[in-house]
């Protein structure tokens, strides 16, 4: 099991951001062999496609070099353009092969890791140049096991070789037999074919090492648990401080909560565990909304609140418990609690006129509401 500096074993996949800062470091599971079957492959292919073009243009190039006299051939002035001539020529008749192989060169890595371009990847790493981390690298197990892989990798291509050669012997040995330009397409032939079964030899081998890459990948980005734990920390915040958080938001709520006390209209009670604040403005509101509510200790401040700012107080417990289980702050009364609610609006109200001597003194209602009621 894989360990970290502490001894803390390495046993959590690594996370989104862990996989985000490797690539930007420029970590991401290449296979070599991969882009060596594909650029042979590309090799042969284009050269099975293109070879007779290819050959043709070749031919043709030999022989206009060919055509030059003694003369020409030793006056540098004629030599030197005539040389960038076929330069240019060969070029120009290679092209198509060779933008071929780039961009199965480039496509390869793109199969397996993506793109990646990171500049830290650039950077000198001058640990690497102590002579006595070179000598633990060439003894690790990863130097063992990559020269196991060397060796087998030789081992199947030098296969593979022998098997085309022996195939292609008579072929090769009756190039000399055949017409210049005849034997270089054949010639060309011959080489993107064997190309192509060399490159079927190193897609066996890329078979398994991909597989090998990506799990060796994974195995070293794996993260301890403390780790874990610590980034969720630095993404979402330290418990402490989220808790901190919201004890200050909470605060804030019931402050707010607290100065909204004033404004009510009736304050219902249980009458010493519970407390809602109810308030009614038929000209803004459909119904009346509770605008505080507590138990207990919060209960009792806002019934201090209320005497202070001479906010009437009901008792009615049953309705008390149902307003403050059922309804949340700023939420309005429920239809199911219209009757109640009005009858104990109405009598604050009449009590207020009275007050003012405008209307008689009102009797107390008997509110009536059953527990269950939402």
């Amino acid at each position: 099991m894989a360990e970290n500096e502490d001894g803390q074993e390495r046993t959590e996949s690594a996370t989104p951001k862990r996989l985000e800062e490797a690539r930007r470091k420029g970590q991401v599971p290449r296979s070599r062999d991969l882009s060596a079957a594909a650029v042979l492959m590309a090799s042969g292919m284009g050269l099975s496609f293109m070879g007779t073009q290819i050959a043709g243009d070749l031919h043709g190039m030999m022989r206009r070099a060919l055509l030059l006299s003694r003369e020409e051939a030793l006056d540098s002035a004629h030599l030197l353009p005539a040389l960038s001539t076929a330069a240019i020529d060969g070029m120009l008749a290679c092209a198509p092969l060779l933008g071929l192989i780039m961009l199965a060169a480039l496509l390869a890595p793109l199969a397996l890791g993506g793109w990646s371009f990171s500049t830290e990847a650039l950077m000198p790493q001058f640990s690497r140049l102590n002579p006595m981390e070179g000598i633990k690298r060439m003894f690790a197990m990863r130097s063992i096991i990559e020269l196991g892989k060397a060796l087998g990798k030789f081992g199947i291509v030098a296969f593979v070789a022998v098997l085309v050669l022996r195939r292609q012997s008579p072929a090769l040995l009756g190039l000399g037999r055949e017409p210049t330009n005849l034997a270089i397409a054949h010639a060309i032939q011959l080489a993107g074919d064997g190309l192509i079964s060399v490159s079927c030899g190193l897609l066996l081998i890329a078979g398994i090492d991909v597989p090998f890459q990506l799990w060796q990948y994974a195995k070293q980005l794996k993260m301890t648990k403390e780790e874990v734990r610590q980034e969720m920390k630095e993404s979402e915040g330290s418990p402490e401080i989220k808790g901190r958080i919201r004890q200050l938001q909470q605060a804030a709520a019931r402050q707010r909560m607290m100065s909204d006390v004033k404004k009510a209209d009736v304050i219902v009670t249980n009458p010493t565990h519970f407390a809602v604040a109810l308030r009614y403005d038929d000209k803004r509101m459909r119904a009346p909304v509770v605008v505080a509510k507590g138990a207990d200790l919060v209960a009792a401040r806002i019934r201090e609140i209320a005497t202070e700012h001479s906010v009437p107080i009901f008792e009615a417990p049953p309705l008390a418990r149902v307003l403050f289980r059922n309804v949340d702050i700023g939420a309005e009364v429920p239809a199911a609690l219209y009757v109640a609610v009005a009858q104990i609006l109405s009598y604050i109200f009449q009590l207020r006129a009275a007050k003012l001597g405008s209307a008689p003194m009102p009797a107390r209602p008997v509110v009536n509401v059953e527990e269950s009621a939402p």
